[in-house]
């Protein structure tokens, strides 16, 4: 197969590099790519919220498969164009791209099904005095109902803090929800799904917060590591009965079935019950550069079937292994990012055995002077994968503290909870 991915991120570049492992595989095509993906697969410089752009690539490089990377080309209903072209498409389609891109949608579904979340109440009207906050004990969730990639959450036990919150999100997008605070641990589960059936792939845990000890502000995540030791056997099976088998059941049946990844974010209580946190309708990143990794069947196969609703007849198998990543971010993320400061040490990978690492490239460039440089917020990460969690981790740490980068960021705790649980 020709395959089109399209993003532009460390998740994309781990796609990539899954893909180029797959035998069913011939030629990458990356929109618009980044300097990872260029070493492996032809990059294309298409605006990816533009539909046509997309359409049109896909039709020139004449492609058997096209997977979507990131939310918003498929809240812009990317995956309706190419599947009406008769393109096969790993996406969904605009109606459930919204599972995502509308957290009130997801709620109601969510209800409908029984399907156990945070309670929660939608404002819609600026008011002096929100009655709704002496409803809900402190700390507050308050969720904009729009794609904010991975910022648009506000927890605080500050009512002012929580009042500004609602006040912006009301003035910006008309409406807000605030949510119940769900005390426990999280965790990621990526499920692949068609109207035939679904994959759970080994659940991982993301660190969404700047700083060790998850403190300072929501980030869209500065690492990751899988499989993640608070989804137990028991957890997962409840998982997937409470969540997963209701969400597919209800999506397959549905005149356009829901084909492409579900990410089911959970929060687990002490007594190990799973609630949704979110529905996110693609890989997550950088759960994705955790994740594909551990694959050890043909991902080609696996995303075709999932695309042409043959997902049923895939043979997926798994690595026993485990994996970290490490992000590195520019100074000032994630506020406002410095970008353009050259980046060195970065040409190291590890093979030692079963212990490898190496890096995923996301905002990096090559300037005119042939030097890697920042370009965006989450400049790249370190990722290990070993026979041990411990030995992924100090694998993505020896290929992270080589890198230089000014005044640069990363986290020094990747899979604290994940020790914390053994000792």
């Amino acid at each position: 197969m020709d395959i089109l991915i399209i993003g532009s991120g460390g998740r994309e570049h781990a796609l990539a590099i899954g893909f180029s492992e797959s035998e069913s595989v011939n030629n990458i095509h990356v929109a618009p790519g980044n300097v990872g993906t260029s070493k492996i697969a032809q990059n294309h410089d298409v605006d990816i919220l533009q539909i046509q752009e997309i359409h049109s690539l896909a039709c020139e490089l004449g492609v058997d498969l096209v997977v979507i990377g990131p939310e918003g080309p498929l809240v812009e209903g990317v995956a309706d164009n190419l599947i009406a072209s008769g393109i096969p498409c790993f996406g969904p389609t605009l109606r459930w791209a919204n599972l995502e891109g509308s957290k009130k949608f997801a709620k109601e579904i969510m209800e409908e099904l029984g399907i156990p979340t945070a309670n929660y109440e939608e404002l819609s009207q600026i008011s002096e005095n929100y009655d709704i906050l002496n409803k809900f004990d402190p700390p507050w969730v308050i969720k904009r109902d729009v794609l904010a990639s991975g910022k648009g959450v506000t927890v605080t036990h500050s009512k002012k803090i929580a009042v500004s919150a609602i006040d912006n999100a009301i003035e910006s997008d008309g409406r807000v929800l605030v949510e119940e605070y769900l005390e426990g641990e999280e965790a990621s589960i990526l499920v692949i799904m068609d109207e035939s059936d679904y994959i759970c792939l080994p659940p991982s845990q993301d660190h969404k917060r700047l700083k060790d000890s998850d403190e300072g502000p929501n980030t869209g995540g500065m690492g990751a590591y899988a499989p993640a030791p608070v989804v137990t056997s028991s957890i997962l099976r409840r998982v997937e009965e409470e969540i997963v088998q209701p969400i597919h059941s209800f999506l397959k049946n549905q005149t356009n079935p829901y084909r492409g990844c579900l990410y089911v974010g959970i929060m687990i209580d002490n007594e190990g019950a799973p609630r949704v946190v979110e529905f996110n309708v693609r890989f997550g990143d950088p759960e994705t550069q955790v994740t594909v990794p551990l694959i050890s069947s043909d991902i080609g196969e696996l995303f075709f079937s999932a695309a042409t609703g043959n997902l049923s007849n895939a043979n997926v198998n798994f690595h026993d292994f485990s994996s970290a990543t490490v992000v590195l971010a520019s100074k000032n993320y994630p506020s406002k990012p410095v970008i353009g400061d050259k980046i060195s040490g970065n040409d190291v990978f590890i093979e030692e055995g079963e212990i490898r690492a190496f890096i995923h490239y996301a905002g990096t460039k090559i300037n005119d002077q042939g030097n890697y440089v920042s370009s965006g917020g989450r400049v790249l990460s370190a990722t290990g994968i070993a026979p041990t969690l411990n030995e992924a981790v100090e694998a993505a740490y020896q290929i992270i503290n080589n890198i230089e980068l000014k005044d640069s960021q990363h986290r020094s705790d990747i899979g604290f909870r994940a020790f914390e649980r053994r000792i």
